[in-house]
Order: C-alpha cells, then structure tokens, then sequence
C-alpha cells in the first residue's frame, strides 16, 4: 500500500474561487460528521464498546486500549471466556486499503536511448509515478481460548496476494493471580509503546517509523529493526491500573524469519519499562525506556562452497537504546516521542552479518560478506554509532477525526569508515575510502488526517489522506542527498 498525488492550482480566479468553495463544503461535512462510533470489528462484536473505549484513532490505541492488549484482549469478566460468547461470535477482521497515490524520487538512474538504441549512459532524473493501487491484506484474529489463556494470528499478504505470518502467538495471563507475570510465545511485534503496527500513516517512507528500521549505509546487521515483529518470548507485567509496565523478550536474532535460514545460533534481549502519571485536566502521561542488545552472525559455514542457511556462527554484538514519553495536553492535543542512541559492531558495520540475502530467504542466496576464519578488518574501520529523535503529535478532534503530524531525524555520530581508513580502498561494505561524517543522516516528515463517518461494532471505514517528505543524505547515485515525497488518497476499512 503506497502512495501519492499531485496538486496544481491553474491561475485562472475562478478555478481557484471553486476550488475554496468545495473545500469549504468538504471541511463542513467532515466537522458537522461527528456521530457515535464503536470500536473495531473482531473486539467489538464481542464487547459493544465504542471505538473511543479503546482508540485515539483506529487503529491506534489510548490508555484503556492498552490496558485492554496488556490484560491479554480481556476485560476481566465473565465474558471472557469463550464459553459464554454467543456461538455465532467469529472474532475475525479483515483489512485492506485501495488507494491512489503519487510518488516523486529525486536523482534516479535513467538509461539514454539515441535513435531507438541503448546508449550505454545514464543520467539522473526525477522519476514520478502516479496511479490507483492496493495495499496488503490483513485478517486479524484474535482473543481467549480460555480464562487468561490469549492468543493472536495474524495472516498478511502484499499486494499480489503473497501471504505470510505476521504474527502468531500464544499468551498465559495473569499467572499466579498477579498481573505481574504473563507470558507470551511465537511471533509478536516488540513492546514498543508507539506502536508500529497501529502506525496511522500508510505511505511508503511515512507508514514506518524511520527510528525503529534505521541502519547505516553498507551495515548488514538484520536485528537492527525495532519495528519488525520477531520470534521469540516474552515475559510482561503491570500494575492492576496499568500505570507501571514492563517486559522484557528473548527473541531469535533472524528479524523474525522463519526455518532457521538467517541466524539461529544467536539470540536478542530487548526490555523496556515505563510510568505513567495522572497531570489532572490535562490527561494520564507516561515516560519509559528501552533497550535493545544482542547479538548476530558474521560467518555462514560453507559445504562444497554453497552457503549453508541457518549455520551462522562468529556472533558480534549490536544496541540500540532510548526514552519515550506519551503526553496529553487536554482531550484534543497529544504528542508522542521516541528517542534512540544506536551502535553496532565494527563487522556489523562493515557489511558483515547477512551472508545469505534475506530477498529470497532460501539457499542460492546473493552472497554478502561473510567472515570465515583468519579474516581480519581494515584498521580504519569502526562501529557505526548514531542518534535519532523521533516527535508524533496529533490533534484530535473527536474519535471520528483525527490530524497528524510526523518529525524523525536520525543524525550518523560515528562512520563505519573513519578518516583513517585508505582512500582508495573499497571496503567489505561496498563503500570507497572514508565516509563523510553526514553520510546516510534521514530527515522526514509527515503530515495527513483520518475521517472516519462511521465505525459500527461490525466494520470500520476511514477517508485517509496523508502526504510524506523524506531526505536522505549521499543516498542518490552521485552521492549528493535524496528526496523522496509521496501524496495519498485513500479508503482504509476493515470488517
């Protein structure tokens, strides 16, 4: 699902006289729009809460909807369990986003043609596309298999129908009569408190937080990715009220990939822990921390010269740590922020750590480095070190409408190739010589609003509008900076 538009305003005064007549009409009937509204489908037709029970915006959750999630989908009563749900009750929903959007990239590599006839040279030009398209399709499903007993599955595909397991776990709640201790297995997104998977933007660089994916250039460490949902363990806990929460995860260090075919002898912790607070009128805030350390292969054992999947050894560490706050200003303003300081190994970094191309996932691979004993690193190289901050405020006008607002920026303190490393010398990581101090820093923002005219305890439907910049530095093919922008239009709905 990714998107796109562009506007032009003619200098003819009646076409612009229009155009703010219609606009005007459009605001009207988005603001005078404000009916009742229930929450999403699958929990819903199980509950009848309303959507302002458990969201700020759907999907994206408010401090009841976490406890919600965090009490393991349970309300704590007798309807919990599936023994007392009426035997017609499917608690499944289903999710896809047609959309028209328009995509413009700076400084792409564009092929001349002189009389019909391949040039052999290329020149860099703006590329733009635009057109009406599909997003993936989820079906959510998801509850009680027994009092204190959770679980959730998560079936996606991309937009050709391609699908995969992006979640699947099993969850034991409460255990011990504590809300302290829950444990959760299988395939889960991390306990992040912004989070990812109830992002409410859906552009291509703006439906993802840059933060929780960011990697240095020529860095091959897959775990990087604090967005990504991983496999593994988790064990959580909370206070009866929710205010003070933890968790603390074991995960493989294959960014969630399944059989074994990135690294499987290598494992990830990643913990957090947070307070919330009562600020009167203004709302229950809540500051926190995480922490992400592990470790992942560097070397990929060979048999007959064929990498062999799932046998990487030569385990190098990597971090990434930081704080979030959520703040409430009232009942319409809030903001969220995500803070990171990120550090990965010198082999990391020196594009180490994904032998086998996880494109494809399976044997035949496009090979990467590998680091087979008696490799040795250039003396110039270094561990990439960087900070980022990430600033999310929304304005919500009521639970049917909804503004957002994204900044990230992501500034490189450390290079991969120090000033020390050969000027000429091309290093395991592709790049030439030592890397400018501003090489791969990423600024991005986002801004866009979801209008949702109604939300029934059977479907939801949202008018999505959004529109994303993105600046990376040395990312174009002659190594200035790269801007993308992205514009959308579109329909999200789940029933």
């Amino acid at each position: 699902m990714r998107m796109g538009m562009q506007s032009r305003i003619g200098g003819k005064s009646t076409r612009f006289q229009h155009f703010l007549a219609f606009a005007l009409v459009l605001v009207f009937l988005i603001l005078s729009g404000n009916q009742n509204a229930n929450a999403l489908p699958a929990f819903a037709r199980k509950y009848g809460l309303r959507c302002s029970a458990c969201h700020e915006s759907w999907p994206m959750l408010n401090y009841f909807g976490q406890k919600f999630k965090d009490n393991g989908y349970q309300l704590m009563n007798d309807r919990d369990a599936p023994i007392w749900q009426n035997p017609g009750y499917w608690p499944v929903t289903f999710r896809i986003t047609p959309i028209w959007h328009r995509v413009s990239t700076g400084k792409v590599l564009i092929d001349q043609y002189a009389g019909g006839v391949a040039t052999g040279t290329a020149v860099q030009q703006r590329l733009e596309t635009s057109g009406f398209d599909l997003s993936g399709l989820d079906f959510h499903t998801g509850g009680t298999l027994e009092k204190n007993i959770s679980f959730y599955v998560l079936p996606s595909s991309d937009p050709t129908a391609t699908f995969h397991f992006e979640t699947v776990m099993g969850r034991l709640d409460n255990l011990f009569g504590t809300p302290w201790i829950n444990i959760k297995f299988g395939r889960f997104e991390l306990d992040n408190l912004l989070s990812e998977k109830r992002i409410l933007t859906l552009t291509a660089s703006g439906g993802i937080y840059q933060l929780y994916h960011f990697a240095p250039a020529g860095d091959n460490n897959l775990m990087g990715a604090i967005g990504q949902n991983q496999l593994g363990a988790e064990l959580m806990g909370h206070s009866n009220d929710d205010r003070t929460r933890y968790s603390a995860a074991l995960v493989s260090s294959s960014v969630g990939n399944v059989n074994l075919v990135t690294t499987s002898n290598a494992y990830t912790g990643y913990f957090t822990a947070s307070q919330a607070f009562d600020t009167g009128r203004l709302g229950v805030d809540r500051i926190g921390g995480y922490a992400m350390v592990g470790q992942t292969s560097t070397y990929y054992r060979t048999s007959g010269g064929t990498l062999v999947p799932g046998s990487g050894i030569g385990n190098k560490g990597f971090h990434r740590e930081g704080l979030v706050g959520q703040f409430y200003f009232g009942q319409h303003v809030d903001m969220q922020v995500v803070t990171q300081h990120g550090w990965d190994s010198a082999w990391l970094g020196q594009g180490y750590g994904n032998a086998i191309n996880p494109s494809n996932g399976a044997p035949g691979g496009t090979p990467l480095p590998n680091n087979p004993p008696g490799t040795t690193l250039n003396p110039g190289s270094l561990a990439p070190t960087w900070n980022g901050v990430l600033v999310e405020p929304h304005y919500v006008y009521s639970p049917q409408l909804i503004f957002i607002g994204r900044y990230e920026t992501i500034r490189m303190s450390r290079q991969s190739n120090g000033p020390s490393y050969g000027p000429t010398t091309i290093a395991p990581n592709g790049l030439e010589g030592p890397t400018p101090s501003n090489f791969g820093d990423t600024s991005t923002f986002t801004i866009g609003y979801r209008y949702n005219p109604f939300m029934t305890s059977r479907a939801g439907f949202a008018w999505h509008n959004e529109y994303n910049w993105l600046h990376v530095d040395g990312a174009a093919p002659d190594g200035t900076a790269l801007n993308k922008s992205e514009l959308l239009v579109g329909f999200d709905f789940d029933f």
